[in-house]
């Protein structure tokens, strides 16, 4: 018996590989459309979070000659250059208003600290605002609430000192003074800016966060402090020793320079403020 002859494929089997290619090529095309722009702040975050140490990012290339990028509304440079220019414009608004002994700035990678010394703000044992704080909080205010899109939140720290070499304060009156005192701060910013009020955080630490003995009245000055932390929209969150040690600055350790004193019925039922009459000292 004559075999039948096999039957050829068809002519059309060379589609299936023309329409795998095209889509194939389609996906690809799609990836590139899909990375031609980057959400710098989040590669930034990404990048941070597997190589913490990291002082600059360098996977990014931004050209800033571009044409069209210039003066684009929400463009990726424009965070970035809200928050720089914010450190000089504060430390413009400090030089002018002749606070620079009493004003210390400070401008790390992601954040501006502002330390505002002893008494600019409050008298003794006080949480009324002086005037003359209240001058330097409005144009402080103005200036950040020119950048509130770069800013994440803002930190009111409040300090208090121990008013004795020795014997502790009085652990409810001291740590009303220094939260009283940073919520009256972040009241008075919250009435006069434009900032979301969700970004402003007030703190009181009281007298344990020390940056100097308390062995002399002009020490104790030194940790009567009110501090504002400002941090980027980007920015990674660290301790506040974290961020005392990259400005050089480190709390002191209370440990036997704050032992309680044995107290008499009569002296401990006195509270004992950061600024009271500072007693004399014995031999």
């Amino acid at each position: 018996m004559k075999r039948r002859p096999k039957k050829e494929g068809g002519g059309a089997n060379w589609m299936d590989t023309y329409g795998d290619m095209v889509t194939l090529l389609l996906c690809f095309f799609v990836l590139l459309y899909s990375i031609s722009s980057v959400d710098q702040s989040k590669w930034i975050m990404l990048v941070k979070s597997f190589n913490p140490e990291a002082t600059e990012v360098s996977q990014i290339v931004t050209d800033t000659s571009a044409e069209a990028a210039d003066d684009v509304p929400g463009g990726i440079n424009e965070p970035e250059e809200e928050f720089g220019s914010l450190f000089a414009e504060l430390q413009k608004i400090v030089e002018e208003a002749g606070l620079t002994d009493s004003v210390e700035l400070f401008q790390g990678d992601g954040y501006t600290f502002v330390t505002f010394r002893d008494s600019l703000f409050f008298d003794g044992d006080s949480s009324v605002i002086r005037p003359e704080g209240q001058a330097i909080l409005d144009r402080f205010t103005d200036a950040l609430s020119t950048a509130s899109d770069s800013i994440k939140e803002i930190q009111v720290l409040g300090h208090t000192s121990q008013a004795s070499p020795t014997e502790p304060n009085n652990p409810e009156v001291d740590r009303m003074l220094s939260a009283e005192r940073s919520a009256r701060v972040v009241a008075y910013m919250q009435m006069r800016s434009f900032l979301s009020p969700d970004k402003l955080i007030s703190i009181g630490y009281g007298q344990h966060r020390p940056i100097a003995p308390f062995d002399t009245s002009e020490n104790r000055a030194k940790n009567r402090r009110v501090e504002l932390l400002i941090t980027k929209s980007d920015s990674v969150e660290m301790s506040l020793e974290e961020y005392y040690k990259q400005m050089d600055r480190e709390t002191v350790s209370e440990e036997g320079a704050a032992e309680p004193a044995a107290e008499s019925a009569e002296a401990a039922a006195e509270p004992v403020g950061e600024e009271t009459t500072e007693p004399e000292a014995q031999p």
